[in-house]
């Protein structure tokens, strides 16, 4: 029983510094030390296994265990990133938001336009979205870049494209500065270099060497894609601290919480999930794991007073996001 003891707490504190990896993603780019944001990945099932280990400790009655809880701590903001129970907030609503990647419409565009409608939302931001085809009565329709859309009940005060001067770097976002209730808000729809994934790709057999073959393929595949978002975020950085106006940042990042894009795209804004969310935020659905790579970031002048998954359609490979806001500034 010691020796099984001993197993269970070396790979509790191996789950702990993998786990504490992941928080440097804060401070240590991919081009420094890809590896923290691979961890970043796994974080659902260290967490859960940290956990369990937890409560073994506990249910054991040794000491060590107000040792791993007392560490545990740390990692309370991370989890509720991906799992939150925020409180009933009781502002009105005075901002209604979509945002949401449509994969072009490949799963049905008719379906898509209809969903859209039916959310009457003053701001419809999509991305993987030409634009084409709609047919919305009352919106401006948007798409100042092929692959960002965004659609409009307001006036449309300035409008540009996140371009790059490295040709090598692919656009990031396109900026959208609308006037709501007699004041401008700066919105930002945000679509992070993809990684490309098909399922097939992914999927595990019982052959082990193709199995270890297709593990090496997705790391080769991760890491570049990782250093690419690098370059990207500075972009989207610029735009969001040279915004004379509050900003309202929403999108497909292709990151996971507690990676490198999410701590530093997030920085002086406020998670609308973590203010106003409930359960889980997992927002990408095609694959048997919980990923959340959706967002919506805001100015502390805003607040969140509703944040939800729309899993209820399936009609791309993400869910919708919508978000409702309260002007604390009005």
């Amino acid at each position: 029983m010691k020796i099984f003891r001993l197993i269970l707490l070396i790979l509790h504190v191996g789950i702990l510094f993998l786990l504490l990896g992941s928080l440097l993603n804060a401070y240590i780019p991919p081009k420094i030390f890809p590896w923290f944001n691979l961890l970043s990945l796994g974080f659902p099932v260290l967490i859960a296994l940290y956990i369990v280990l937890t409560l073994f400790w506990v249910l054991s009655w040794k000491k060590r265990a107000f040792v791993f809880l007392f560490i545990g701590l740390a990692f309370i903001n991370p989890v509720k990133r991906w799992v939150n129970f925020s409180s009933e907030k009781k502002d009105k609503a005075d901002i209604k938001i979509v945002s949401f990647n449509t994969k072009n419409g490949t799963l049905g565009r008719s379906e898509i336009e209809s969903y859209l409608k039916s959310q009457d939302a003053d701001v419809i931001i999509l991305q993987e979205d030409t634009g084409k085809d709609y047919n919305f009565s009352g919106y401006n329709i948007v798409n100042p870049m092929g692959g960002f859309t965004i659609l409009t009940k307001h006036k449309i005060v300035g409008e540009k494209v996140i371009k790059p001067q490295n040709e090598n770097i692919r656009v990031p976002g396109v900026v959208l500065d609308i006037e709501i209730k007699g004041k401008v808000y700066r919105f930002i729809d945000v679509y992070l270099h993809p990684f490309r994934f098909e399922k097939d790709m992914i999927a595990l057999n019982r052959n082990s060497d193709t199995n270890e073959q297709k593990l090496k393929d997705i790391i080769k595949r991760l890491i570049p894609t990782f250093k690419k978002h690098q370059d990207q975020i500075p972009l989207v950085r610029n735009a969001i601290e040279n915004s004379p106006y509050p900003v309202i940042v929403a999108g497909d990042f292709n990151s996971v919480p507690n990676s490198y894009e999410y701590y530093h795209l997030s920085e002086g804004l406020e998670d609308a999930f973590m203010s106003a969310g409930k359960g889980s935020a997992t927002s990408f659905h095609d694959y048997k794991f919980p990923i959340r790579i959706d967002y919506v970031f805001s100015s502390k002048s805003l607040e969140a007073v509703s944040y939800a998954v729309d899993r209820s359609v399936s009609i791309s490979d993400h869910y919708p996001v919508i978000t409702k806001f309260s002007l604390k500034d009005k």
